[in-house]
């Protein structure tokens, strides 16, 4: 695998440690908007629009397609993360569809539920009325970390929806997480983030860069300096908005949550109902997501082709862009190629393409 592949900006993606939070109460409430003057970066060729449901408003970035007709994309971030995390990959993917974004309730620069619901199946519902209201699906719908569970359950509940699913270090259940994951999984246990509060009430928001990086990436390294400065001042953004913490730690019990679920709603079973072909992508160096759950995600979707990086980390679209936009567009020719066979009476039937291999670098 190449090390060439690298980003000029980072979004601060999953586990973020230290901060000066409040207590974050066990009840849920109507969470203040942020504080107006001070958003997210917006990179060249991104379009930032606000969209607004009943009950919950949502930022989204957009890159649109190098031509018109284009099919839609839409990307969901992970915990701690915003619609930032697709700005690398993005562009890349300009000259096959039309790219968005979300910022998930409560991160990035949309505010909070009006409900405080951050579970993984409020997260779904986000993403399925953003299409519902839009119009823009069937899509190619993309998912990193926790985003990669919404997405799953997207997949699962709405097939319509969605025309093929890309998964970056999905967060489904495991039985003997990683001991790298334990620290922001207790997010979710209240008291925590206090805790962080003393440990942490003199690192500078550059120091608690350093650490969210060296937790998500398989090398630090790849992060240039403008990125890096960017992360840190993103960071040192987030941390002023009143509900930082609150979302944080929501969040986190709503993953924990959806790993106990069993039955119709537990994520693997979700997975084997997934339709649309399926692209997964692990890293081999993910602190956060097990490399070992890759086999397992690879039999659970039915039409899943599986790429494993043995250097990347947590976020592979932003440590090996290029290297993720050409395997996603391998998934778009072979599905193309499924759909002209099945159209000429072959063996693939519409709604269940054939599965594609398993590939790494």
């Amino acid at each position: 695998m190449s090390s060439t592949d690298s980003t000029e900006s980072t979004g601060l993606p999953d586990g973020l440690p230290g901060g000066s939070p409040d207590a974050a109460p066990d009840t849920r409430a109507v969470l203040p908007v942020p504080p107006a003057g001070r958003s997210s970066r917006v990179g060249p060729g991104e379009t930032v629009r606000s969209v607004s449901l009943p009950g919950l408003t949502m930022s989204v970035r957009g890159v649109p397609g190098a031509r018109a007709g284009l099919p839609s994309a839409l990307y969901v971030h992970g915990l701690g993360g915003s619609s930032q995390n697709w700005s690398a990959l993005m562009p890349l993917l300009a000259g096959q569809v039309d790219g968005e974004a979300l910022d998930l309730p409560g991160f990035g620069d949309s505010p909070p539920p009006d409900d405080g619901d951050y579970s993984v199946s409020a997260q779904a519902r986000a993403v399925i009325r953003h299409l519902d209201a839009s119009g823009r699906g069937p899509v190619h719908l993309f998912g990193n970390s926790m985003g990669g569970a919404a997405v799953t359950r997207v997949a699962a509940v709405r097939p319509d929806l969605v025309r093929t699913l890309t998964l970056i270090s999905p967060a489904l259940p495991e039985l003997r997480p990683q001991l790298s994951a334990v620290p922001t999984g207790l997010l979710a246990v209240p008291g925590v983030t206090r805790l962080f509060s003393r440990l942490t009430r003199d690192w500078t928001p550059e120091r608690r860069t350093r650490e969210v990086l060296a937790l998500c990436y398989g090398d630090p390294a790849l992060v240039t300096p403008d990125g890096f400065t960017a992360a840190a001042e993103e960071y040192a953004r987030r941390l002023e908005l009143p509900y930082f913490w609150e979302v944080m730690t929501r969040s986190a019990r709503g993953i924990v949550h959806a790993y106990t679920l069993g039955g119709q709603h537990n994520l693997w079973r979700q997975a084997q109902r997934v339709l649309a072909p399926t692209l997964l992508v692990y890293g081999g160096r993910d602190r956060l997501v097990s490399f070992r759950m890759a086999r397992r995600a690879a039999a659970a979707f039915r039409a899943s082709r599986l790429l494993t990086l043995p250097e990347a980390g947590h976020v592979a679209m932003m440590e090996y862009p290029e290297t993720v936009a050409r395997a996603f567009r391998e998934l778009l020719d072979d599905d193309a190629a499924a759909r002209d066979a099945a159209g000429a009476g072959g063996s693939a039937g519409a709604g269940e393409p054939a599965a594609g291999g398993a590939s790494g670098t």
